[in-house]
């Protein structure tokens, strides 16, 4: 059975004082739904997405969802992890409730407070999601596994991180474009690439410009039946989900190399019946600077070791071969872990469908969002395609 994406919501993205759970869902639900042109009653199932490993001290949060608006009362609801991948898993989750006749209409929720804890606490909650028995001291938290790919990669290809400091400059130069950004900084690759007080060492390779931010948000995706809706003028198909999960040690990995995302890559256009080029742009998971540049080499755009041409090239802009990250990215949109997913396809959608864009898109058809989680463990892919 073939899916929509009819009805979005997306809350700004930033450290929001006060923030809560409860509300963020409620906000993007009463968005989405009301997007879709439809009554909270027409919801069939609704899947929220949310990591929280000791974030927020409310757990359970799909039993939150039926009472977020009345007609959600008694409505099935369930909640799905997958670390920093969380939110294309409730995408994924609502696309196989519909396209096995469980459903019509399915709302899909990511959401994420990380502010509440202080930025260190933060690091430490995130390595739950890393392999405990060898990696939980990792210094500086995930932004240390990361440092360790940044490693290995040097040690066979060279040092990566001017190429890395240029995805800084890039994403947060299309991020002053997007009104719900966290970041909206003029930065340049210069800046991006030297250690300063303002551009402080994180750890290893990174700098804090190679490094997303702590972020709290929600956003929201009213998935519907292609056969069951009438929204057709804010319709965007579903084409083709795909994932793989890797070996989760790094310790048992080729480091220099997202093997997980170069396998859910393929499966990704073979189930779209697609290629690269084919694809109007795409929205990826830069956590980490460096996880954007190997990602280049592993959905082949760039043969392994060469990422850093499609910089030189022009590839990756505005305007270029396969545009990346005209949101901002992680880097600048801002990285609440549960919600990003789910950000990532509403922001897509409305770039397909011109409802916001950072540059010029002209007749773009295709997209395809990228979220990994863990580091490098697990990759989701969706292709979505414009439908009017």
């Amino acid at each position: 059975m073939l899916v929509d994406l009819i009805g979005y919501a997306h809350t700004p993205f930033g450290k929001l004082p006060g923030a809560e759970v409860e509300a963020l869902m409620r906000e993007v639900a009463t968005t989405a739904i009301g997007d879709a042109h439809l009554d909270a009653a027409d919801i069939d199932a609704v899947v929220v997405g949310h990591v929280n490993p000791g974030f927020v001290r409310q757990g359970f949060t799909a039993g939150l969802s039926a009472g977020l608006l009345p007609g959600l009362h008694m409505v099935p609801a369930v909640r799905v992890e997958n670390a920093c991948a969380t939110g294309s898993a409730a995408i994924h989750h609502a696309q196989a409730l519909i396209a096995s006749g469980q459903a019509r209409h399915v709302l899909a929720i990511g959401v994420e407070v990380m502010s509440a804890l202080p930025t260190r606490e933060v690091g430490q909650a995130l390595l739950q999601a890393c392999y405990v028995p060898e990696e939980i001291d990792t210094p500086a938290g995930f932004a240390g596994m990361f440092a360790r790919l940044a490693d290995a990669y040097a040690d066979r290809h060279g040092d990566p991180h001017p190429a890395m400091a240029r995805i800084a400059a890039k994403n947060h130069a299309n991020g002053l474009h997007n009104p719900l950004a966290q970041l909206h900084l003029n930065v340049d690759a210069a800046f991006c690439n030297t250690e300063s007080d303002k551009n402080p060492r994180v750890v290893g390779r990174l700098l804090r410009s190679d490094c997303s931010p702590v972020s709290d948000g929600a956003a929201a995706v009213v998935l519907s039946a292609a056969g069951a809706h009438t929204r057709h003028d804010n319709a965007v198909r579903l084409r083709a989900t795909a994932q793989a999960t890797d070996l989760m040690p790094l310790s048992q990995r080729d480091m220099s190399e997202l093997a997980g995302t170069r396998v859910a890559w393929q499966r990704l256009m073979a189930k779209a019946g697609i290629s690269l080029d084919d694809l109007d742009l795409l929205e990826t998971h830069d956590c980490f600077t460096i996880a954007e540049l190997m990602q280049y080499e592993a959905i082949g755009l760039c043969a392994p070791g060469q990422g850093a041409r499609a910089l030189d090239e022009g590839w990756v802009m505005p305007g270029g071969r396969l545009p990346v990250n005209l949101s901002g990215g992680l880097k600048s949109k801002g990285h609440p872990v549960g919600a990003t997913g789910v950000s990532m396809h509403v922001m897509a959608a409305w770039q397909l469908l011109g409802r916001w864009r950072s540059a010029p898109l002209p007749n773009a058809r295709l997209a395809a969002v990228l979220n990994m989680g863990g580091a490098g463990v697990v990759t989701c892919g969706s292709v979505l395609e414009r439908m009017n």
